[in-house]
């Protein structure tokens, strides 16, 4: 949407200034609290599953529904309230010398620190809490089968485990690599030339959201068990409809 936004803003020139103001604050504030949403949500999902590992037959699935639909109701507010100062110190900056409007941050330097923060706890966090919730369940699980069967060791247990949950370990380090271009570029503070190198800018920018478009690519094909119960998935909808056209 901000890709097509930008090329239509830059084929006609005399595009409305409230237009072009409008995507620079609202479309770049409603694009990152997706992102951010998307990550936040990973981590949640992350976090629910080391709960079942935890409670195991106690696990209350009523109650994590519960949680799960007022967490995203909530979670766009909490991010957006983070972004707000966004709203105040965005605008559009008149570069005469190359005759374009670029969309700038206006701050103080407490501002700029506060931003930076911001974007680096909506960075790490989630990435911890994926990475903490991954090895959490992998040594829980090992224990617990050391335990009931004894005739393998820990080490060996603890290697099994790994083999069979390896995409929880690999997929929040895959995420945060993807999306360190993204926020290198949202740390960049004032108005940054790329003229000379955009194509690298943009191709950077772009790989930000991978993870966002490929989620199948970087959740289920590094897990044998999501592969399996993907093929189960789609053999059963071929099923109902060859049933369905018969």
């Amino acid at each position: 949407m901000k890709f097509w936004f930008v090329v239509f803003t830059h084929i006609d020139q005399s595009t409305n200034r409230r237009i072009l103001y409008g995507g620079c604050v609202f479309l770049e504030i409603v694009l990152k609290v997706s992102l951010h949403m998307s990550n936040w949500l990973n981590a949640f999902v992350a976090l629910e599953r080391m709960v079942t590992v935890v409670r195991g037959v106690n696990f209350n699935k009523k109650r994590s529904k519960s949680i799960a639909r007022w967490t995203v109701r909530l979670l766009p507010f909490v991010i957006l309230s983070t972004l707000s100062h966004e709203f105040v110190y965005r605008g559009l900056f008149d570069d005469y010398e190359e005759q374009r409007i670029w969309c700038v941050f206006r701050y103080s330097r407490s501002i700029e620190k506060y931003s930076t923060a911001i974007q680096l706890f909506h960075f790490i966090a989630p990435f911890f809490i994926n990475l903490f919730s991954a090895i959490f369940i992998i040594f829980n699980i090992a224990r617990h089968r050391s335990i009931t069967r004894i005739q393998h060791t820990y080490e060996q247990q603890l290697l099994q485990q790994f083999n069979e949950h390896k995409q929880l370990v690999v997929s929040p380090i895959v995420l945060v690599i993807l999306s360190v271009p993204r926020l290198l570029i949202s740390l960049f503070s004032g108005c940054v030339k790329i003229s000379r190198s955009p194509w690298l800018y943009l191709l950077g920018y772009f790989i930000s959201f991978i993870p966002s478009s490929f989620i199948f690519v970087i959740f289920v094909v590094p897990s044998t068990l999501y592969k399996k119960q993907f093929r189960e998935s789609i053999s059963g909808w071929r099923r109902f409809i060859t049933r369905e056209s018969t």
